[in-house]
């Protein structure tokens, strides 16, 4: 799935998600906890990479770190800059997030990958760790499942990643995966969190 395929699906439905999705109170409770868990730990600027509608770059200015939130769909950025106009928000890619080498303490990126093209993702997660100096983390949110599965998502085309195969991916790019979640629940996909500190 190209950028410019996502970038459109969303820019037609951004209102409705940020409508949907656009509160963190409509995230659940175990997911706050553990973003403000790794948030805990960081030291430095921090980029929320696919910030949509920025609710969770909100939370993470909220924990007090300094954070921007970067998205390849400018109806998000506009949405975000209109409703938390305190936090910085820029058009931008996870694929060049525009930052100096080893620039942030760490990036958040919440369901922000699951349209990326598997075989993309090796580059994505390079680039990432190109931005965050070592000892930093990401802090990586996905749909869990048995094996590498391309699926119907409401907006556009996604994909759904072993936590095993995932991590792999983020230890071929420089990180040392050092905490995880997953979690079911009736009606949803099976979720998936890791995060994964930036090696020397």
């Amino acid at each position: 799935m190209s950028e410019s395929m996502v970038e459109a699906a969303y820019s037609l439905r951004a209102a409705e998600y940020a409508e949907a999705f656009g509160s963190v109170d409509a995230t659940h409770p175990a997911d706050r906890k553990f973003v403000a868990g790794w948030a805990a730990s960081l030291a430095g600027p921090v980029i929320d990479a696919g910030c949509g509608p920025g609710h969770w770059t909100k939370y993470l200015a909220d924990q007090g770190l300094d954070v921007e939130g970067i998205d390849l769909v400018p109806s998000f950025i506009g949405h975000a800059r209109a409703h938390f106009p305190e936090i910085p928000f820029r058009v931008a890619s996870a694929r060049d997030i525009g930052v100096a080498d080893e620039g942030l303490g760490g990036i958040l990126a919440w369901y922000s990958l699951i349209h990326v093209v598997p075989d993309d993702v090796p580059g994505v997660l390079a680039e990432m760790a190109r931005c965050i100096r070592p000892g930093g983390s990401l802090l990586a949110g996905f749909f869990e499942s048995p094996a590498i599965q391309e699926f119907p998502h409401q907006v556009t085309p996604a994909y759904s990643w072993p936590v095993q195969e995932f991590t792999r991916l983020l230890e071929a790019a420089g990180f040392t995966a050092v905490a995880g979640e997953t979690r079911t629940g009736p009606g949803h996909r099976p979720h998936a969190a890791v995060i994964a500190r930036r090696g020397a």
